[in-house]
């Protein structure tokens, strides 16, 4: 059990770099202002107290085993003093781990390695035989947002939810 937890935490921080993120620009006739990205990724940790009451925060990951919550999250700041419009940031999720369950279910995602995006109850998942069935959390290959706009100066967070396959 120790070795594959220890795989697993291997892979994690292989597929995992320090800017998690792809960024692009929609428009490409309108230069990007310089956007500051960077990445994270959290473990998910929950203690109960003599009562009962649970208590959830955010804390560097460990060591990790399948079923284990983490929150995948990129910063963002327009370092420009210039207004950025239309500006994609695309996280491709490791092969280690699948799309949470919870997660919001109008997130923007592939789950054909960013040919094709939509949210996910309006994909779908050929199958080996020729069928198609409706693609599923654990199908999800890539999560994007688009900012309309971020403002001179402007920052903030986007994140995800997922869980060790």
């Amino acid at each position: 059990m120790n070795i594959i937890v220890k795989v697993i935490a291997a892979a994690l921080a292989v597929s995992v770099p320090a800017v998690p993120a792809i960024a692009a620009q929609d428009a490409p006739d309108q230069p990007a202002g310089p956007i500051a990205l960077s990445g994270d990724v959290k473990a998910v940790e929950t203690n109960r107290d003599a009562e009962g009451n649970a208590t959830t925060r955010l804390v560097e990951p460990d060591l990790i085993v399948p079923g284990d919550r983490l929150v995948f999250g990129t910063e963002f700041a327009n370092i420009s003093s210039e207004p950025v419009e239309n500006f994609v940031v695309t996280n491709p999720l490791p092969a280690a781990v699948r799309l949470a369950p919870d997660a919001d279910p109008a997130l923007t995602v592939s789950v054909d390695g960013g040919k094709n995006w939509g949210t996910l109850a309006s994909l779908s998942v050929a199958e080996d035989d020729g069928t198609t069935r409706s693609a599923t959390h654990e199908d999800v290959t890539h999560v994007r947002w688009t900012l309309a706009e971020i403002a001179a100066g402007e920052a903030g967070r986007l994140e995800y939810p997922a869980i060790i396959r």
